[in-house]
């Protein structure tokens, strides 16, 4: 007679260690767990309960901030560290992202408003602009100075690099021009003689060189000359004068430029061939241009028409999405690293994040005290935002409301992951919905938000009863999209 015992490891009962939970095994038939998706349903009511609860997104303020109303800022391509801002009484400020402070001032870094910053490539040094007609090169680090002027300084003999104090005397000695001079520059001062003052400014993303916008053309350069290599002007810009206020670079075709000015167009350079390829001009002016880092065929830029658009530079003669919440004007843009949202802030002094799929903000942050945000950046870690308002205060947020700073456990981690699972499979839901998209606004944008909403279904009415009582039948409709360009020139 044969007798077959039950036989199991130890490893598939025993925990490995006295913390672990004790091993459970389940049958996973449906057919055992009848009310397995209420269950799943009540832990996403939960999910998104907890999520909001947590939800904390205001870190702190870079310490001590501004003098004056914050215009501008960068952060490196290549570092999570160094951070730029830069101030309307012409003051620039080196900041140290880890630990929120202020390495180096620089007063008087500029006469008139601080327009436009960008860091090089290697990193080590950036460049501004402003509304007194000058370009600045300066260094993030003083021992930077001597050993890179710039990305164009590839001559010199890596073994015969100063060490970190003789590079600092060096630099002081050599570009000391002033009583407002430092270590950490200015090192070289670009000047144009038709320009009275820079808008924007962007380096190229592989070479040594930078575009400017100004209030008469939009003019390339490289770091070893002092006047620009290539001017587009009223006859090469689709023969309009009006000034240009954004200029970025693509970030996969190199030499392509996208440029927004004050005529409300959109244009498009190719560096190369030094030409201008398309141009679309908006129903409003357009105030900010950013591209897409993962798909650069398209960009968004913030409009003046309280709306974000997002385009394919390949057909513009309508957006491919219009990103809709603000009540007030769009004054910058930001994309994630990843490319799949963006951050935009604005006169209506609150930060919103956008998925770039979706025509509604996923995050509204706001404060009491923060005024009209001018700038906003995504940190390279994807983690950390930083907006820079007119109150002189620069504030970090995180991308993620209710996520934990710090290291999280694997069962955290495992956790975390379970409710966005869960949050995401029953987010069409009601009572899901309501409470994972329930954002509390200050009262007079809510205000605001209410009679804009009046004012659209009054246009609406409007125009079916236009439409009802046609008799010619010229009153047709008009998509939204094709409603927001005006023209497009080529």
């Amino acid at each position: 007679m044969k007798i077959k015992a039950l036989s199991r490891s130890k490893a598939s009962t025993q925990r490995e260690c006295q913390g672990d939970h004790r091993k459970l095994h389940r049958n996973l038939d449906p057919t055992y767990h009848p009310h397995q998706r209420a269950r799943e349903y009540t832990r996403a009511v939960t999910s998104a309960k907890i999520d909001r609860m947590f939800a904390a997104p205001f870190v702190g303020d870079l310490r001590g901030g501004h003098r004056d109303g914050i215009t501008a800022s960068c952060t490196s391509r290549n570092a999570l560290v160094p951070f730029v801002s830069g101030s309307a009484d012409g003051e620039i400020r080196i900041w140290d992202l880890a630990s929120r402070t202020a390495v180096v001032e620089l007063p008087g870094a500029h006469s008139r408003m601080v327009n436009g910053l960008i860091f090089a490539n290697d990193g080590r040094m950036f460049y501004s602009c402003s509304d007194d007609g000058l370009i600045k090169s300066w260094a993030v680090y003083p021992s930077s100075a001597s050993t890179s002027n710039d990305d164009h300084d590839d001559d010199d003999d890596e073994n015969d690099t100063p060490t970190s104090s003789s590079a600092t005397t060096a630099a002081t000695n050599k570009y000391k021009t002033g009583d407002t001079a430092t270590p950490h520059g200015p090192f070289t001062t670009y000047r144009s003689p038709n320009v009275g003052s820079f808008k924007s400014i962007d380096y190229h993303r592989s070479e040594a060189q930078f575009a400017t916008a100004s209030d008469s053309s939009v003019d390339l350069w490289s770091p070893d000359r002092s006047s620009p290599l290539v001017k587009w002007t009223g006859n090469t810009l689709w023969n309009s004068d009006d000034t240009s206020t954004v200029v970025r670079y693509n970030p996969a075709e190199r030499s392509l430029l996208g440029q927004c000015s004050m005529d409300r167009g959109i244009g498009l350079f190719d560096t190369r061939s030094g030409s201008a390829l398309q141009k679309t001009v908006t129903k409003m002016r357009s105030s900010c241009f950013e591209w897409n880092p993962m798909e650069p065929m398209n960009f968004v830029v913030g409009n003046e028409d309280y709306n974000a658009y997002s385009f394919d530079m390949r057909k513009l003669d309508k957006p491919t999405m219009i990103y809709k919440g603000h009540v007030n004007t769009i004054l910058s843009v930001s994309w994630s690293p990843t490319g799949q949202e963006f951050v935009t802030g604005s006169y209506d002094r609150t930060v919103r994040i956008f998925p770039h799929r979706k025509g509604k903000a996923r995050e509204i942050y706001h404060t009491k005290r923060m005024q009209r945000v001018f700038t906003v950046n995504y940190t390279a870690d994807n983690k950390y935002i930083i907006s820079g308002s007119d109150d002189t205060n620069l504030r970090m947020w995180k991308a993620n409301a209710s996520e934990k700073i710090g290291q999280a456990s694997v069962r955290e981690e495992r956790s975390r992951e379970y409710r966005q699972a869960l949050i995401r499979k029953y987010q069409h839901l009601p009572e899901v919905q309501r409470i994972h998209t329930a954002r509390k606004v200050p009262t007079v944008i809510k205000k605001q938000t209410a009679t804009a909403q009046i004012q659209k279904e009054s246009q609406q009415r409007k125009q079916e009863n236009r439409a009802k009582y046609d008799k010619k039948g010229t009153e047709q409709f008009v998509s939204e999209r094709k409603k927001v360009v005006v023209k497009k020139v080529d």
